[in-house]
C-alpha cells in the first residue's frame, strides 16, 4: 500500500518524464548565455576602439583684418566672435565679450562693459566694478600673421594691459 501512495501522484502518461527544465540544465544555460553576452560586449568594444574619437571644433585663431583697419581710437565689437578690439597710442588690444559669471555677452557702456543678465559691471580694462561676476574680462592674446592680417587667439589670455604694438 506504501508503494501506491507514492506513485499515485504521477501521470500514467508522462512514462517518468519530469515537466520543465532541471535546475542543473538551466544553470548551466544561464552560464552559457552569460559567455556568449560578454564576449559579444568585449568584441564590440575592440571594435569601438579601432575608430577615433574626434570632435572637431572652431578654432580659437581668427584674422581680425589689416593693422590699418583700426586706427587710434577704434572700438569694435566682433559679435561673432564675442571679443572686443581697441586702437590707441600703445597698439591693439583685445577683450572678451563673455560675462565671467554666466557666459552672457556684454555690451559697452560709457563707464566699460555691463552684463545684460545679471547686471555685472566692468571697467573699461575688464576690471569687475559691481555685480556678481567672480573675476575681470580677460584680454586676448593679438598677433601679426605672416600674411599682414592681425589674429586674436581667444584660447590664450594675457595679462591685463598687454597690447601689441603695430609697426
Amino acid at each position: 500500500m506504501s508503494n501506491n501512495m507514492y506513485c499515485a501522484h504521477r501521470d500514467p502518461d508522462k512514462k517518468g518524464k519530469e515537466e520543465g527544465v532541471s535546475r542543473r540544465d538551466f544553470l548551466g544555460l544561464a552560464g552559457i548565455a552569460t559567455a556568449v553576452v560578454s564576449s559579444l560586449a568585449a568584441v564590440l568594444g575592440l571594435v569601438r576602439f579601432t575608430k577615433a574619437t574626434v570632435h572637431y571644433e572652431e578654432s580659437h585663431k581668427f584674422k581680425i583684418g589689416k593693422p590699418e583697419e583700426f586706427p587710434v581710437g577704434t572700438i569694435k565689437k566682433l559679435d561673432d566672435k564675442k571679443v572686443f578690439i581697441f586702437a590707441d597710442n600703445e597698439g591693439l588690444f583685445a577683450i572678451s565679450a563673455i560675462c565671467t559669471h554666466l557666459g552672457c555677452i556684454v555690451y559697452p557702456t560709457e563707464w566699460g562693459f555691463q552684463c545684460p543678465c545679471h547686471g555685472s559691471k566692468y571697467n573699461e580694462d575688464g576690471k569687475v566694478i559691481g555685480g556678481p561676476a567672480p573675476r575681470p574680462l580677460p584680454w586676448l592674446e593679438v598677433s601679426m600673421h605672416e600674411d599682414g592680417n592681425v589674429i586674436v587667439d581667444a584660447g590664450k589670455e594675457v595679462k591685463k594691459g598687454t597690447k601689441f604694438k603695430v609697426a
